[in-house]
């Protein structure tokens, strides 16, 4: 298949799966008990699952597998980046502490929440490692956030 029918056929996909999706508005809310690392549940939302964690957990696997292949991962800040400041956001909203966050790389970033917070600097591949438990943390680092 050449690059302009695999383009084409994204197009087409992409569309009749975000009609069906928005056509799901119910099934969306349906609650789901999660079991988290650190003994507690979380209720999600089914579109919380499908929106957010099947987005990031094919990404993170993504990380994996370039890792074991030993192959750098391609990343720009157009798709990977909007995915780490979304990371970044949960990350906030779930401790919700101050901190100064700057992400090297191309998919980085610099966020800021509160004042008087410890000043951070990572990569931002290797802060969604970490986050995701794949590495480990301290701090603010230490809280988990599901991918």
């Amino acid at each position: 298949m050449d690059h302009e029918t695999l383009i084409s056929d994204i197009a087409v996909a992409g569309a009749a799966a975000a009609r069906w999706r928005a056509s799901r508005r119910l099934m969306r809310r349906i609650p789901m008990k999660q079991p988290m690392p650190n003994g507690t549940v979380e209720t999600w939302r089914l579109g919380y699952l499908v929106d957010v964690i099947l987005l990031r957990d094919p990404w993170m696997h993504r990380i994996d597998l370039s890792r074991a292949i030993g192959r750098p991962m391609m990343l720009t800040a157009d798709h990977d980046g909007r995915i780490i400041a979304e990371v970044v956001a949960e990350w906030a909203r779930r401790h919700g502490r101050p901190f100064t966050l700057v992400l090297t790389g191309p998919a980085g970033g610099s966020y800021v929440q509160g004042a008087g917070g410890p000043d951070l600097e990572l990569d931002a591949v290797e802060f969604c490692r970490i986050l995701s438990r794949r590495a480990p943390g301290d701090g603010l680092l230490a809280e988990f956030v599901p991918f």
